[in-house]
């Protein structure tokens, strides 16, 4: 019913556009389309509203265009996790979640068009953003106190997709398409996706998508379990030799499996549809989409011989047997996400120039199936909105205000329901205002959020209230250079997963135990950049440092229960500190051909109150390459360090320092309008063994080995 209301609702407002026309002031126009070298559309740049210079962000990430094609993958988390400051979860090729300044989970928001994915990606590491990259125009990495017009859950930062799946303007043309293609050897990946943008009238756009992606089981350099794993297994293989050979054989091959990761095929599919309605002075869009994916969930090698023990332990020998083979199932994830969006803008004149909504509404399904045997369903039905009024400029000053609404209504059912059925309500007022005193640029924000969380079953709820706010000064230091100083005090209220989690979790083989008694998280941050052009480079380095109270962390406590490792929700203040950078420079030109030397890097420390170190904290890694352009050739090379990380918490295991080489390149031989590239890449050249330390799954889930992949992208 819900969703046909939303529906409705949007339906209605495009067939009501005299309610629009009665205003007097013509609106802001909408992104104009230009003749493009390399993106879709044009270059279309997301910013907050009624801010010219979102400087409070202190660092912008936007992959688009080329660079979007040459690190396309099937989640979000694997696309941007060569950026500075950036990691990946990397749960399985299925599921990789964006860590963002070592922050993950809750702490970093995943948007579509400035509105949350509303799913249970932040429940569990093994469960899918379900946002198709194949049909996405651009994706930014908005990181630093500003991102709190978002919501106070994106103290790390936000990943913002742009899929323009509701048309951002009219087209210039009766119809226009844009489609990319491609395959690749270590995945066996065969994917593509396209859409159609057409001009229905001088007012109407209509926007069509669809896209198709499989993979098989993954292939890796060397052996599934990281050195310390394998030790673990072959020494309990010699402990079953004299009795039990056959145990023990099963363990050793256990040990030695290799070249293949066993259960990490996936694939994908989605499709959806768009119309948006520009008039005089305003525009309301409409759009709906289906997202279904299945994949696979690697397990730790062994973790079912324990089941198989504890249950002929319990003298159950007949039951037992039914285990074994029950055991050795497959666990995978079958995920199905309808979601509808309403877009509008109205220009209003006097001191606010114009009001603008996002809505969003999402019923999304998460089955994790053992074999063919239906396991643990989870189920999120929500709605997110926002409203903004951008005032009118006067002077230097410019600015916006708005409220934000999120309710959000999860279940679970099945033995594994680790967290009991609840709701979450959250409404934020926000504000950003920007004062521009010549030289200096002055920002300020603010944020009052209210949330209610509560177990439906129980009644058990808690409530709280937070307030946010930042302030930010800049300079221009030289022509085309910024430095700027930023202050923030965040507050967050923690999750019902972490207040609620009770229970067993076969796909992430853990036993997740929530507090219930947990209070609100704070930090303050203090953050320096410097960014922009100086000479003929281009620069932008971040140092940033956040005191938190509170801190909420899951942390592995040494117990099992249910044969299955513990995992505790626990807090204590914490600080972090890191710096991340870029720096692009043009080292040699000559006619049409440029040499381009790009170094990047980000190092993160991050240390609890009492001494130990914050459990899964990305190590320090560098990225170099030199990058040679022409308007029909580009040519890459880079090479990617990994330093080792063994500043770990306790039960925490060392992860392995690496270093990948990649190459790529790309021939264009049609531009503007109408645009072909074709690309040729090859990602870890020597076939060299890697695994992210932000993982859970990091000891028995390696990166891919050697992969050559061929892709093709056009827009006419």
């Amino acid at each position: 019913m819900l969703r046909l209301t939303v529906l409705l609702a949007g339906t209605a407002a495009i067939l009501l556009p005299s309610v629009a026309a009665a205003q007097e002031t013509a609106p802001a126009p909408a992104p104009v389309q230009t003749e493009s070298d390399d993106d879709f559309h044009g270059s279309i740049i997301v910013t907050a509203p009624g801010l010219e210079q979102l400087n409070l962000l202190a660092g912008t990430s936007v992959l688009s265009g080329l660079e979007l094609q040459r690190n396309m993958a099937g989640q979000i988390g694997e696309i941007l996790a060569k950026l500075p400051g950036v990691s990946a979860t990397s749960f399985s090729p299925g599921a990789s979640r964006p860590v963002l300044r070592g922050f993950q989970g809750d702490r970093v928001r995943v948007l579509v068009d400035g509105i949350g994915s509303i799913d249970a990606s932040n429940t569990s590491a093994d469960h899918a953003v379900p946002i198709d990259p194949l049909t996405a125009d651009r994706i930014e990495v908005l990181r630093g106190p500003a991102v709190l017009l978002y919501g106070s859950s994106a103290i790390g930062g936000a990943v913002n997709v742009i899929d323009k799946r509701i048309p951002l303007a009219v087209p210039d043309e009766p119809v226009h398409i844009d489609a990319l293609a491609g395959v690749d050897t270590a995945y066996d990946l065969r994917e593509g996706g396209a859409s159609a943008d057409v001009s229905l009238t001088n007012r109407i756009a209509f926007h069509v998508d669809g896209s198709y992606r499989t993979t098989n089981d993954v292939e890796i350099p060397g052996y599934v379990l990281s050195d310390a794993a394998r030790a673990d297994l072959l020494a309990e293989a010699e402990e079953h030799a004299a009795e039990e050979p056959e145990e023990a054989a099963e363990f050793r091959e256990m040990a030695n499996q290799r070249g293949v990761l066993p259960n990490s095929a996936t694939e994908t599919w989605s499709v959806g549809s768009g119309i948006a309605w520009f008039g005089d002075n305003a525009n309301l869009g409409v759009s709906a989409g289906w997202y279904d994916t299945q994949y696979g969930v690697p397990m730790r090698p062994g973790t079912e011989h324990h089941h198989e023990e504890e249950e002929h332990a319990e003298g159950e020998e007949e039951h037992a047997e039914e285990e074994h083979g029950h055991g050795e199932e497959d666990v995978s994830i079958g995920l199905e996400q309808f979601r509808a969006n309403l877009r509008g803008a109205v220009n209003l004149g006097g001191f606010f120039s114009e009001a603008r909504t996002r809505w969003g509404y999402s019923d999304y399904t998460h089955t994790e199936f053992e074999g063919d045997e239906v396991g643990t369903v989870f189920q999120v039905e929500g709605v997110e909105g926002r409203v903004e009024l951008v005032q009118t400029r006067r002077g230097g000053w410019s600015g916006a205000i708005g409220g934000q609404f999120l309710h959000r209504d999860f279940s679970a059912i099945g033995a594994e329901a680790f967290v009991p059925p609840n709701t979450t309500d959250q409404y934020g007022l926000f504000t950003l205002q920007q004062l521009d005193a010549g030289p200096w640029e002055l920002q300020l924000g603010g944020r009052l959020e209210r949330t209610e969380t509560g177990v439906t079953t129980t009644g058990l709820s808690r409530d709280f209230n937070t307030v946010s706010g930042a302030a930010g000064i800049s300079s221009d230091i030289a022509s085309g250079l910024r430095a700027g100083i930023n202050v923030s005090r965040v507050e967050r209220a923690p999750t019902a997963e972490e207040l609620f989690a009770e229970g067993p979790h076969i796909a992430t083989q853990q036993f997740e135990v929530g507090n219930p008694d947990l209070t609100k998280e704070s930090a303050w941050g203090l953050e320096g950049y410097v960014r922009g052009r100086a000479g003929p480079a281009t620069v932008s380095v971040s140092v940033y440092r956040n005191w938190f109270d509170a801190f909420v962390y899951l942390q592995a406590t040494g117990a099992e229960e249910d044969e299955l490792p513990v995992y505790r929700q626990l807090q204590q203040d914490a600080n972090h500190f890191g710096i991340e950078g870029e720096v692009t420079v043009p080292v040699w030109r000559k006619g049409d051909w440029t040499l381009l030397a790009d170094a990047r890097g980000d190092y993160i420390r991050a240390t609890l109150a009492d001494g130990s170190p914050v459990p899964r904290i990305p190590p320090l890694n560098l990225l170099g390459a030199l990058e040679l352009q022409s308007p029909r050739w580009e040519a890459r090379a880079e090479v990617q360090w990994f330093d080792e990380q063994d500043r770990i918490a306790e039960y925490e295991t060392p992860t392995s320092g690496f270093t990948w080489v990649n190459a790529s390149v790309a021939w264009k031989p049609w531009r503007g309008t109408n645009n072909l590239t074709v690309m040729l890449q090859a990602d870890n050249i020597f076939d060299v063994e890697g695994r992210r330390h932000a993982s859970f799954t990091k000891d028995f889930v390696p990166l891919a080995g050697r992969n050559v992949k061929l892709s093709v992208r056009t827009s006419f």
